[in-house]
């Protein structure tokens, strides 16, 4: 959900019970598109008039929605989502669609950059039951993804990319969610103020042309994942020709899927091999087209919002 910039602050007069009209007035004036519904959730989720026109407060000056009421809606999951730590785009869950539909219960899933944990715990409800490990460069995103991927029983590692894996996965991941920073550093500072000012640079900063962490967690895959094992990662429609080529350079093979309605672009490259592999993305076409229709949620920004 976006906001613009502040524009007003909630004060209720402390004789006053602030009304879903005026928390909606106020979060209208502040330039929330979905006054309404933010209303709803920060009115169920407060627990004294206090409570209540702090969070009002904080959401009028800019803090995202999910920052405020601590969680994120993901693909039917309550994400916990704290301060600084990168919210999960609803668009997103068409990457953790595909990746159901590549794997199966037991499956050893690894989510790197993982933030909030979102993917991995989104993924492991999905199936039932995985071999799930996540790692991430940002401590707040760990010991935040902690309790999202802990309650889906796996375990969260601190570091850089692959570097706090055990060595034991190695050859033996099945699905290897990589939701990695693709904007150019150059395209930071155009994105909204909730992306840019509220969650850390590391979680949207790519690199010159938005790929460099994509090329190292390429260049590496083929050592981590089982044959047959998947690599998933998103990305932007412009950045898909060099994106592919990364994946095929490691020798990876490689395929595209979208969502037109989500403008979710998604690139899958597989370790060639039997093992693990289910023979497509599992829509029934040979060429990955795989479009999907989702119903519009709170939280969807476009390509150009981060991760």
């Amino acid at each position: 959900m976006s906001v613009s910039e502040p524009s007003s602050h909630f004060s209720p007069h402390p004789s006053s019970v602030p009304s879903f009209p005026s928390v909606v007035a106020a979060l209208r004036a502040a330039g929330c598109v979905f006054a309404e519904d933010e209303a709803e959730l920060i009115l169920s989720a407060a627990h004294t008039q206090a409570e209540l026109a702090d969070m009002v407060e904080r959401r009028a000056s800019g803090l995202p929605l999910e920052h405020v009421l601590g969680w994120a809606e993901f693909r039917g999951l309550r994400i916990a989502v704290d301060p600084g730590v990168f919210v999960p785009r609803r668009r997103t869950e068409f990457l953790v669609d595909r990746a159901a539909a590549l794997a199966g219960p037991g499956t050893v899933v690894v989510d790197l950059c993982c933030g909030s944990g979102a993917l991995g715990a989104a993924l492991a409800a999905a199936l039932g039951q995985v071999e799930l490990y996540a790692a991430d460069i940002d401590p707040a995103a760990v010991r935040c993804a902690r309790r999202n991927v802990g309650d889906a029983g796996g375990v969260v590692y601190e570091g850089d990319l692959y570097d706090p894996l055990p060595a034991g996965l190695r050859g033996r991941v099945g699905i290897l969610l990589a939701n990695v920073p693709y904007v150019p550093t150059g395209e930071v500072g155009l994105l909204p103020a909730e992306a840019r000012v509220h969650e850390a640079r590391v979680a949207l900063d790519g690199g010159s042309d938005g790929l460099d962490v994509l090329r190292r967690v390429t260049e590496e895959a083929p050592g981590w994942l089982a044959p047959g094992g998947h690599l998933l990662f998103e990305t932007s429609e412009s950045q898909v020709p060099a994106a592919r080529d990364a994946v095929e350079r490691a020798g990876l093979v490689a395929r595209v899927v979208e969502d037109e309605e989500w403008y979710a672009t998604v690139v899958i490259g597989t370790r060639p091999g039997a093992v693990g592999d289910r023979g497509g993305d599992g829509d029934g076409d040979g060429d990955g087209d795989g479009s999907l229709s989702q119903g519009e949620g709170l939280s969807g920004g476009t390509a150009s919002d981060g991760r």
